[in-house]
Order: structure tokens, then C-alpha cells, then sequence
């Protein structure tokens, strides 16, 4: 699926139609530059699963964890993990990412995904973003 969000609330309202084919265990990788709308969508995500948390990009904390949702899904823990400033995968380790990866009971989010491409479940949801101009980005799905 491939859509052009003309706004934020288009990119979160894409989010809220993932959010309902989610279950736990799920990891979704998030590519795209940055500006490109991917901590927008997650943001968007983790409301319409039920979380009251206020959603930051993990930049420079590189993992946040997300408590406590509310949705039929059963999804109770979110991890948002972004790898933006980890240069070497020997940094990985310390995160506990593969734990993350391999989680049967929460959802796990990964921004700039490129260092874990290769310990990554089969089932891995792969979403694109890319800036068309200043408010449109094309999302693939």
C-alpha cells in the first residue's frame, strides 16, 4: 500500500489503520530521512492502541518503552527504538534488541533499522517515507 499524507493527521490516521492489523509480537521497521514523518506515525500508532504516553523520538535515548495500552488487540508494552546514532552494531548488544525483536508480548518499532536488518523476524512490517515536499511525504506500506 502506498499513499501520499498531505498533513500530519494523514500520516497518523495511516498509523491508526496499521495499528488495527497489530498484535503482539509484531516489529515494525521505519525507514525515511529525517523529517520524513516517522516518529508522526508512531506517535499516531500509539494513541489508537490505547496509550496515554507522550511520544518523543528515542534519538538520543535510543530505546522508550510504552505501557499499559488499551486495545483489543492486547497489546500492552510498545518498544520504539531508534538507531539513528549507533554507529556499530557491537552497541546493539547493551540495548537488548534482540530480546526486543524476538518479544511475543509487545509490538517493537525500529527507526533507522539498517544495523538489525539481519536479526529481524520474517514477519517484519517494513514502512517507507519519503519527502515529497514540505507537508507531503509518500508512505509505503
Amino acid at each position: 500500500m502506498e499513499i501520499l499524507a498531505k498533513s500530519t493527521t494523514e500520516t497518523k490516521k495511516l498509523a491508526v489503520r496499521v495499528a488495527g492489523e497489530l498484535k503482539p509480537g509484531d516489529v515494525l521497521v521505519l525507514y525515511g530521512n529525517l523529517g520524513s514523518g516517522k516518529t508522526t506515525f508512531v506517535q499516531g500508532l500509539v494513541e489508537a492502541l490505547g496509550f496515554e504516553a507522550k511520544v518523543q523520538s528515542p534519538t538520543f535515548i535510543v530505546v522508550r518503552h510504552y505501557l499499559g495500552g488499551k486495545n483489543p488487540s492486547g497489546i500492552e508494552k510498545i518498544n520504539h527504538v531508534d538507531l539513528y546514532r549507533i554507529q556499530d552494531e557491537s552497541e546493539l548488544a547493551n540495548l537488548g534488541i534482540q530480546d526486543m525483536l524476538t518479544n511475543s508480548e509487545s509490538v517493537t518499532i525500529v527507526e533507522w533499522p539498517e544495523l538489525v536488518e539481519k536479526y529481524l523476524p520474517k514477519t517484519t512490517k517494513v514502512i517507507k517515507f519519503e519527502v515529497v515536499d514540505e507537508n507531503t511525504r509518500k508512505i509505503t506500506v
